[in-house]
């Protein structure tokens, strides 16, 4: 079969994306440890919520795949509570915790697990129309 058949790109643009939303659940895996963290200093800033950054990338014949290019900081104001005697507390006795809604990020993983089965199965039928082409080609 040669490198750049339809099939062959089909693949690696779904692996690409494997690839990516990989990367999409580490991310998503990060914001939801340090969920509940605080500053290590009175007043500062905990954990901020990142969110993944994609990019196009050529994956063959032309055809376009994707990529996480990384993660940058979401820019949403912290929360806060009143809580006195923690030792990140502020003078005024407010602790400032990330930015991160764990509903949110369940919300995301659960959307970047579907993404990837759905590019599991484009790789799973791919596969399984070269198999029955092959079996069409013998007879």
């Amino acid at each position: 079969m040669a490198d750049n058949s339809v099939t062959n790109i089909t693949q690696q643009i779904a692996v690409s994306a494997l690839r990516a939303q990989q990367g999409r659940m580490r991310v998503i895996a990060e914001n939801l440890a340090n969920a509940d963290s605080t500053s290590k200093t009175p007043g500062g800033d905990p954990y901020r919520r990142q969110a993944p950054v994609f990019q196009p990338i050529a994956v063959g014949g032309g055809a376009k795949g994707v990529k996480m290019a990384g993660a940058q900081p979401d820019r949403s104001p912290f929360n806060s509570s009143y809580d006195p005697g923690n030792p990140s507390a502020d003078a005024t006795g407010y602790v400032k915790r990330p930015n991160v809604d764990p509903l949110i990020e369940a919300m995301d993983m659960r959307d970047a697990q579907r993404a990837y089965e759905a590019n599991l199965n484009v790789i799973e039928t791919s596969r399984a129309m070269d198999s029955h082409t092959l079996d069409i080609l013998k007879q």
